[in-house]
């Protein structure tokens, strides 16, 4: 697979984008913001689709590579219809991440409501059957992610609420995934850098022998509107509200047509990554709103960006 150097420490698979409209098996304005888990040596893409009547909902993608998609028949989760659902989703559901914990999947994703954004908690152990648990944040907060494990013998999970109109990443504790306290900011947008306007957690953090590996995406405001991007942070294990670095580029940068021309312009929004055996991560990113994408590169050199000055 030819890699594109040069550019971004993350290379673009050539085969991109890998997941577009043309790609799903129903009538829909498009599709984009996939989380991925690996079971059983197939992976599971749990997909974003704004359909025809203006929200969104999820489907669900398969793979034996991890590149070459296909799309379930019909939509795996639509927003509720009845309470105490119905009124947080009434908007739409978007952008799911998949956690693994203890043989379960727990889905973080953001309802959309008269009320605003607030982060939803859901799961499944089957891909078949899914079971709304609670919702878990006020209004105002999305990008939830969970942490893999108990840290300190409570869940974990990062997210993004806005204070003082600005969107940083904080963490908060939960003894059963339902009742949230302990909040600590983590980290924010940074003057003058890439992640300078809003920043918000990506995918699942991902636990090195260096800390847990968290990638993000970053937004800085232009004349000509937002541009997203994709970083890496790394925290500390026991206290992940500590930040021990934090990559000053980003990691992939909307470069491509694919990238930069769509619903919404000049993003690369990831909402999860695999590691392979190989240490190889691939992360799944959502491009200009309209397709999935991947790109790879090693752990080892997502790590290392995250101390080099």
């Amino acid at each position: 697979m030819p890699e594109n150097t040069g550019r971004d420490l993350l290379h673009r698979y050539e085969g991109n984008p890998i997941l577009t409209l043309n790609d799903i098996p129903y009538r829909c304005n498009t599709v984009f913001n996939g989380t991925p888990v690996k079971l059983n040596g197939e992976y599971l893409i749990l997909v974003r689709v704004e359909g025809q009547q203006g929200y969104s909902f999820f489907s669900l993608a398969r793979s034996r590579d991890g590149f070459h998609m296909e799309v379930d028949p019909e939509p795996c989760v639509l927003p509720a219809q009845v309470e105490p659902w119905r009124v947080w989703e009434e908007h739409g559901i978007e952008d799911p991440r998949l956690t693994l914990i203890d043989g379960k999947f727990y889905i973080l994703y953001t309802a959309v409501g008269r009320y605003g954004h607030r982060i939803a908690l859901a799961s499944t152990e089957d891909f078949r059957t899914y079971r709304r648990i609670a919702m878990i944040s006020g209004p105002g907060n999305k990008d939830g992610v969970l942490f893999p494990q108990k840290i300190n013998g409570l869940y974990a999970r990062l997210d993004r609420p806005i204070g003082n109109g600005v969107g940083s990443v904080w963490i908060s504790y939960s003894p059963d995934l339902v009742n949230w306290g302990k909040s600590e900011f983590v980290f924010g947008p940074r003057a003058r850098y890439w992640d300078s306007h809003r920043i918000g957690a990506s995918a699942p953090p991902i636990l090195t022998k260096f800390g847990w590996l968290e990638i993000y995406h970053g937004v800085k405001m232009t004349s000509a509107g937002p541009i997203y991007r994709i970083g890496a942070v790394m925290l500390d294990k026991d206290n992940p509200a500590r930040v021990l670095g934090r990559c000053l580029p980003p990691l992939l940068s909307p470069r491509e047509d694919y990238e930069r021309i769509g619903d919404i312009g000049n993003v690369v929004f990831a909402c999860g990554a695999i590691v392979e055996d190989d240490g190889q991560v691939k992360v799944y990113y959502g491009a200009a709103d309209t397709s999935i994408c991947v790109a790879t590169a090693p752990i080892d050199d997502i790590i290392v960006s995250c101390f080099s000055s």
